[in-house]
């Protein structure tokens, strides 16, 4: 690190600075090294120092609820924590080296007193920061429709189709058929790059064809070489804010095709030392999109999109039924009554009671991962129709074989390419997937509300964790809202099923033109489903307590006990028991009792809660 300044004017945060102020800054730069797997800050942190990477790869990632989720992978040359220079407000992300790391730090406090005494220095850093702050905040905006986005500089590139020429911002990685697609479907306001897990799958898709095209002498090496680099940082998590189309859109999903062509090419183009536009050195459809169609790489994405984001959903599972198996032992002993038809039925503990929604849970986490295995089956090498025109006879097993092995998933080319194009049949069987966890899910949240109710005048058996007051006129009034606001999201996965299901039998011939909205209730039915569970599980699940002595109560008030003394009695018998305790109001064990028809210590025997809740060999019945 001995050449300061030019590792400095290497990172585009600070490149294009007068070598004087370089000259000036560069003396407060602090070189560090890290190990792989060290943090060079923690989420939550006081931002002290702007960093600039100068070798290795850091990931930035977010502790969310479910876990840490990663959110970009930065290289050599990427500065992190610009934001220190404005205000030492806490780290959002945490910075993890991904490999031996060396950095230059430029301390917050020293830069700052530099800037005090060097006003030069001060207007062009502190200008050069805000810049690339807005510059983030316009491409990670989320509904980037608008004209106050797409023109934000007022620079503009001329870019021509087959319908005319167009002017395209200036800094826009995106081009003109992608800015037509804006303009034409203002629809959701939810761009692509709401579905990261989307955008990452599409430029896997786009670099195993790079690597396809190559390997068969289709793409000159330097620009198949480009596009590979350029669909990588796609895939670590850059430029997702140039991904604006719409979700939902007509065309059959080639805007969100073209949408990522153009953002690689122009990528790629930079990485030739070319200016954005120049598609004659590297084109959205003669390179990028090289033996390839949108019916075949936009079903490829979504299936590769629909295996990574389901990884999220089993996790979120796994937590509640861990949750729900943990509550069950810890309330294995506190008798209940059980329920059938909203009446009294027999005893059980919560603890059965939880165990049940803890199997459940683990059943559906089995059913999701059965079904996801079909979309690892794809039409990649297909083109337009299954046909393969335009492909090279080997491009399709060649690109499937490089697709496994960017995605690391065990991705196979499908039997016959022409039924496999307009084919939707594995979107419909995961989404019913989908639908029977949320159906589930709603049940036990319903279940939660019903034995919570209260909690002086409904069945008050247990607590749910307060969460938050529940009304605004009545005071003390705490509502089960995590439960309320599952059962909400189960209902709108049903609808999406409903949707998904519409899509898929509105397939015409040789294609599916439906996928876009069909793609838009998939995810959005993962993405609700997680985050969900996550709050289900953080938020209601793991707070819940049992009020032991009011469940007795309910069990010894209890007609359903009955049920238990049958074996010894007799039906006639416990049913005359049952019917005078119902109209006098006296419990059952006084009843037999006072008729002596069984002996007490007998009867607590039969009443017991280890008789009651579980299977146990029985004498013969009365009379026989």
């Amino acid at each position: 690190m001995n050449d300061v300044p030019r590792l400095l004017s290497g990172c585009p945060l600070f490149a294009g600075l007068p070598a004087p102020l370089l000259d000036r800054l560069a003396p407060l730069a602090v070189p560090r090294a890290l190990p792989a797997g060290a943090l060079l800050f923690s989420q939550g942190d006081r931002r002290e120092a702007v960093f600039v990477l100068v070798e290795g790869k850091v990931e930035l990632v977010r502790e969310e609820a479910g876990g840490p989720r990663r959110l970009v992978v930065l290289g050599p040359g990427e500065a992190v924590g610009v934001g220190a220079l404005l205000k030492p407000s806490a780290h959002t992300t945490s910075a993890r080296a991904l490999s031996p790391l060396s950095v230059l730090a430029l301390p917050r406090q020293a830069v700052r007193e530099r800037l005090l005494s060097d006003a030069t220095l001060a207007t062009e850093l502190l200008s050069r920061v805000a810049e690339t702050m807005t510059e983030r905040l316009r491409w990670t905006s989320s509904r980037p429709v608008g004209l106050e986005k797409a023109y934000g500089s007022g620079a503009t590139r001329r870019e021509h189709d087959l319908l005319g020429e167009r002017d395209v911002p200036e800094g826009a990685l995106y081009g003109i058929q992608t800015l037509r697609a804006v303009e034409n479907f203002p629809i959701t306001g939810i761009p692509l790059s709401h579905y990261p897990v989307l955008v990452r799958s599409l430029a896997m898709v786009k670099r195993a064809a790079a690597r396809a095209n190559a390997r068969l002498g289709l793409l000159d090496p330097e620009v198949a070489a480009a596009i590979e680099k350029a669909a990588q940082e796609v895939v670590d998590g850059h430029h997702h804010g140039h991904f604006v189309v719409d979700m939902v859109q007509g065309g059959a999903g080639t805007s969100t095709n073209m949408n990522a062509n153009e953002v690689i090419a122009n990528r790629a183009l930079e990485l030739l030392g070319r200016p954005r536009g120049a598609y004659a050195s590297c084109h959205p459809n003669n390179h990028v999109n090289l033996s390839q169609s949108t019916n075949d790489v936009y079903p490829t994405a979504i299936r590769i999109a629909a295996v990574t984001a389901l990884a999220d959903l089993v996790l979120a599972l796994e937590r509640l039924r861990e949750a729900l198996a943990a509550k069950a032992a810890e309330l294995s002993d506190v008798l209940k009554m059980g329920r059938t038809q909203l009446q009294d039925a027999v005893p059980m503990t919560l603890g059965q009671e939880f165990g049940a929604y803890a199997v459940t849970t683990g059943e559906d986490v089995d059913r999701l991962r059965e079904a996801s295995r079909l979309f690892l089956e794809v039409n990649l090498g297909g083109t337009a129709i299954g046909t393969g025109i335009n492909a090279d006879p080997r491009y399709p097993a060649i690109a499937v074989e490089e697709l496994s092995r960017v995605t690391g998933l065990p991705v196979v080319l499908a039997e016959n390419l022409v039924e496999a194009t307009p084919d939707t049949g594995a979107f419909v069987l995961f989404s019913g997937v989908l639908k029977r966890v949320a159906v589930k899910l709603s049940k036990m949240c319903s279940d939660l509300r019903l034995l919570s109710s209260g909690p002086r005048c409904g069945l008050g058996e247990i607590n749910l964790p307060p969460m938050q007051p529940g009304s605004s006129i009545m005071p003390g009034k705490v509502n089960p809202v995590i439960p309320e606001v599952v059962n909400q999201v189960a209902f709108q996965v049903i609808g999406n099923d409903l949707t998904i299901t519409m899509a898929a039998e509105a397939g015409q011939l040789q294609l599916n033109v439906m996928e876009p909205i069909l793609a838009f209730n998939l995810f959005q039915s993962m993405d609700v489903l997680t985050a969900a569970v996550t709050v289900l599980t953080d938020r209601c699940v793991k707070g819940i307590t049992a009020n032991p002595e009011r469940c007795r109560e309910m069990v010894e008030r209890s007609i359903g006990i009955v049920t238990a003394v049958v074996p010894a009695l007799g039906y006639e018998r416990a049913s005359q028991v049952a019917r005078e305790a119902l109209e006098t109001g006296r419990p059952v064990r006084e009843l037999i009792l006072a008729k002596g028809w069984l002996d007490p210590a007998v009867l607590d025997e039969l009443l017991s809660p280890e008789a009651m809740t579980r299977p146990r060999p029985l004498a013969p019945p009365p009379g026989a």
